[in-house]
């Protein structure tokens, strides 16, 4: 039997959005406490914090939910369960 397990293209579009949002929040954490000498229009309204706080949330959720190395559940064939009986174990 083949076990081989695809992983889905999700996961690693949850996981580039993750670490873009990181490396984008850590420049606008910088800029926040370090702005530049010649502000850009807007710059008020902090681009730079809320988006990379979006891309990280939706990055994660993607990630969580598509996560591909997920524990398998435990078989219950060798403690005396038959597949398509209702006997129960002794």
């Amino acid at each position: 039997m083949d076990n081989k397990r695809e992983i889905p293209i999700w996961f690693f579009i949850g996981s580039l959005l993750s670490v873009y949002g990181v490396l984008i929040l850590g420049t606008g954490i910088y800029h926040l406490f370090s702005p530049p000498p010649k502000p850009l229009a807007l710059a008020n309204l902090h681009a730079d914090l809320w988006w990379p706080l979006l891309l990280l949330v939706i990055g994660l959720v993607y990630t969580i939910k598509y996560w591909p190395f997920k524990a398998q559940a435990p078989s219950l064939a060798g403690k005396g369960f038959q597949k398509g009986t209702a006997a129960s174990p002794d």
